[in-house]
């Protein structure tokens, strides 16, 4: 009996030592390229191009922050009284970058919301004619390929006077996540019981006031987890941003770093502080509304 449980014992702590092992692997995976650029982004540029080159900043620093910000040159290239070249001028539009690419994707954020909300339960409660026609062309649009309407969108957004402005991005990304949107919302819709919204219906709620007041409540967790679909494709989004901006005063984070990452002389470690402030914001809003977002996608996949 001894030898029994013995035996099971190690059982159980190969499976423990196993699963943790595996789960530190995914861990180093997921968060190994994300702590690379946040320890790149505190050394100088002498040390990251020193070899052997060092694991852990040997003395870390934010003049790389603080050059972004304020425009005064790290002290790490200066290389025998002179300025180094490697020193990435456009890394000094990245706040305006990342405040453009915040106010654009906040903005088809918040219209998603509002519209997609309207038209979901339009969809989900409301019978009228060519629903199902107009629901399938929805889904259909968001099946095509970006580039082959690319150029259509530039002809038009140019002939409405509309390039290098937050406007045309945001109608622009609005084709591209309404669509999910809409059918994400319609589904869970679909799933909340309609016997209350008839309860409403019957106190003389209308069936706006019924959606503001009964439905929107019980939906919060998919209105979030829709609301983080549509500001992450937004705020990610690069072919558009670059076909549709000219000027830093709208050109968003994606096109900045870009212009900064193909830099021949770009300097390694202001492209590392680029991307670390580029996943701020999004880490912001995830944590932000990590709990409604989690409820959301559960409860979607849970009752598919």
């Amino acid at each position: 009996m001894t030898g029994v449980r013995a035996r099971l014992s190690r059982q159980h702590l190969i499976r423990t030592l196993g699963l943790w092992g595996a789960t530190a692997l995914v861990g180093l995976f997921v968060l190994g390229p994300i702590l690379w650029m946040v320890d790149s982004s505190l050394q100088g540029e002498n040390e990251l191009l020193s070899r052997p080159s060092h694991i852990l900043p040997v003395n870390p620093s934010f003049d790389n922050y603080n050059y972004i910000f304020t425009g005064e040159i790290p002290r790490s290239f200066a290389v025998r009284g002179a300025i180094r070249s490697r020193i990435s001028q456009e890394a000094r539009q990245i706040p305006q970058a990342l405040e453009n690419s915040v106010i654009v994707a906040l903005g088809v954020t918040l219209i998603n919301l509002l519209l997609g909300s309207l038209a979901a339960y339009s969809f989900a409660r409301i019978r009228f004619r060519g629903k199902g026609l107009t629901f399938n062309f929805l889904l259909g649009s968001r099946l095509l390929p970006a580039m082959a309407i690319a150029i259509p969108y530039y002809t038009i957004i140019n002939g409405l006077g509309q390039l290098d402005t937050y406007t045309a991005l945001i109608v622009v990304y609005l084709t591209f996540t309404l669509p999910f949107t809409v059918w994400f919302l319609r589904e869970y819709f679909l799933l909340l019981p309609k016997e209350t919204e008839d309860a409403a219906l019957i106190d003389g709620c209308n069936r706006f006031q019924t959606l503001v007041h009964i439905v929107l409540p019980l939906a919060a967790p998919a209105m979030v987890a829709a609301g983080a679909f549509a500001f992450m494709a937004s705020y990610n989004e690069f072919l558009f941003a670059l076909l549709l901006t000219q000027t830093i005063n709208s050109q968003t984070l994606p096109v900045i770093i870009a212009s900064v990452a193909v830099n021949p002389d770009a300097s390694f470690a202001l492209i590392s502080v680029s991307v670390v402030l580029a996943m701020v914001p999004p880490l912001l809003f995830a944590i932000g509304i990590r709990r409604y977002l989690t409820r959301g996608l559960v409860g979607a996949i849970g009752h598919a």
